[in-house]
């Protein structure tokens, strides 16, 4: 059977989201799993890389702005991006403590993160709402918000995002095929067609 497909993203990101999506389309057409990683952008791009956001870097803030609408329209996403600038912390520990005992739950829960957050506009920031969110899917209220502050769900993010940052990955979305890495949503041709001859 064909390794996963590696998906890092971060739920901060408009074009992880995107990406969440063309990822998943992808692998159902060539016959792979899709196996999702965390990675926090607040540690490898602002402290590892030393770069701003890139909502705060001139010119190409403002061409992202206009740069993710278009391009989730070009891919058929549906795209409503939330006043508010969120943070990703909660959710990602969330979806650290839900993977490790059930992954198909935790893809799941990912996937309504960026629903609510980039298609509804909805602030997934706070540890209530993530909580929320985790009790329309089942899953225990009480139970995430104490992992939420469980030291060994903060540390097992820590890990994880060490290893993507120790594998190269620097930015979301970050796809990676049989040992082969791409970066950005733009590259999902790209993997499909690395899939589909084995590479070049």
């Amino acid at each position: 059977m064909a390794a996963p497909i590696v998906f890092y993203f971060d739920f901060v990101s408009p074009y992880g989201y995107l990406g969440s999506v063309g990822i998943e389309r992808l692998a159902a057409t060539c016959g792979r799993s899709v196996e999702w990683r965390p990675i926090l952008l607040g540690i490898s791009v602002m402290k590892v890389m030393g770069l701003k956001p890139i909502a705060d870097t001139p010119l190409k803030g403002d061409y992202a702005q206009h740069d993710v609408p278009r391009s989730a329209q070009f891919m058929g996403i549906a795209f409503n991006r939330c006043s508010q600038p969120m943070q990703p912390l909660a959710a990602a520990r969330a979806f650290v403590w839900l993977n490790a005992g059930d992954p198909g739950l935790a893809k799941r829960f990912a996937q309504a993160i960026y629903q609510a957050q980039w298609a509804e506009a909805c602030d997934m920031s706070s540890a209530d709402a993530v909580a929320d969110l985790g009790a329309g899917l089942g899953i225990d209220r009480a139970a995430l918000l104490a992992a939420l502050q469980d030291d060994a769900v903060k540390d097992a993010l820590r890990n994880q995002v060490s290893a993507a940052i120790a594998a190269g990955v620097f930015g979301v979305p970050t796809f990676t095929v049989d040992g082969e890495m791409f970066w950005g949503a733009d590259r999902l041709a790209m993997v499909e067609a690395w899939i589909k001859t084995g590479g070049w």
